[in-house]
């Protein structure tokens, strides 16, 4: 059996933590390793326990889900820290995912697509509610309506990178870019990769953010 995925909750309401492990229990493949009260807290456990995907409430008090999340990503560059929070800000959403934050759910999330979402930061993929994927594509197109240039961008990406990005800003995983590009997982895998070194980026979703912010997001 594989090694389950390792979860910390962080959030200061006690009954919706309780609430999230009861359901994460039911499933064998997770294992809710601790929990957190607030944001210092958030940070403390996870440097003890480094668990692969914290779940991280946006907004409590003393220190903040955001300053959190971005304490813990700088620590623990292998763990996953998805925002859950009730939010629908665009400019909440489009700041966390900046800093570094592996994605962003919204607490009316059915548990199913909880499930889901968990298992895809964990395999490292970009995790982004759909209401607030489209509040994302709205607000940086309202920012860039004259898109950033992007000739250097265009120059150092080869075409199947290109297609690769776009696939990726479209919020789809490795096997399904695979399927859309015709090509191994394994060669998906070599492309993002290098479409992350070539642009300094340090995650999917900064690949995603990249992209609809230079005008990428689209096939040519």
């Amino acid at each position: 059996m594989p090694t389950p995925i390792r979860i910390l909750l962080v959030d200061d309401h006690t009954l919706f933590r309780s609430g999230v492990r009861l359901l994460l229990q039911r499933h064998p493949e997770f294992e809710v390793v601790g929990e957190a009260v607030d944001g210092l807290d958030g940070v403390k456990r996870a440097r003890q326990l480094q668990p692969d995907v914290v779940l991280m409430d946006l907004n409590m008090p003393g220190l903040s889900g955001l300053e959190a999340m971005q304490l813990i990503v700088e620590d623990l560059p292998d763990t996953a820290v998805l925002m859950l929070s009730v939010s629908e800000e665009a400019d909440d959403l489009s700041t966390a995912l900046h800093n570094g934050a592996a994605g962003y759910l919204l607490k009316n999330i059915e548990a199913e697509s909880l499930v889901q979402a968990i298992k895809r930061a964990a395999a490292g993929e970009p995790v982004i509610s759909e209401a607030m994927t489209a509040k994302l594509v709205m607000q940086f197109r309202a920012a860039h309506q004259t898109p950033a240039p992007v000739t250097a961008a265009r120059d150092r990406l080869t075409a199947r990178e290109r297609e690769t990005m776009v696939c990726v800003a479209r919020g789809e995983s490795n096997k399904e870019i695979a399927r859309t590009l015709d090509v191994a997982e394994s060669t998906v895998k070599i492309h993002v990769q290098n479409i992350l070194k070539k642009l300094k980026l340090s995650s999917r979703v900064q690949i995603a953010v990249y992209a609809v912010e230079h005008g990428l997001d689209k096939t040519p």
